[in-house]
């Protein structure tokens, strides 16, 4: 429930944002922006799979 109000609020439209930009940086901008969250996403798994795969308790 939470999770679904929280994407609701963060559903941005990108399409538009760009077809209303001053200039092709702030176009270059928008873009980059859109990919954050996955590239942290991406990174943040591939920590814990980093993580799960060393750990020595498993190890016995």
């Amino acid at each position: 429930m939470l999770a679904t109000f929280i994407a609701v609020l963060q559903q941005v439209n990108i399409e538009e944002k760009i077809k209303n930009a001053p200039d092709n940086r702030y176009e270059i901008g928008v873009a980059i922006a859109a990919y954050i969250p996955f590239v942290v996403l991406a990174l943040v798994a591939y920590f814990i799979y980093y993580k799960a795969k060393n750990r020595k308790d498993l190890d016995d």
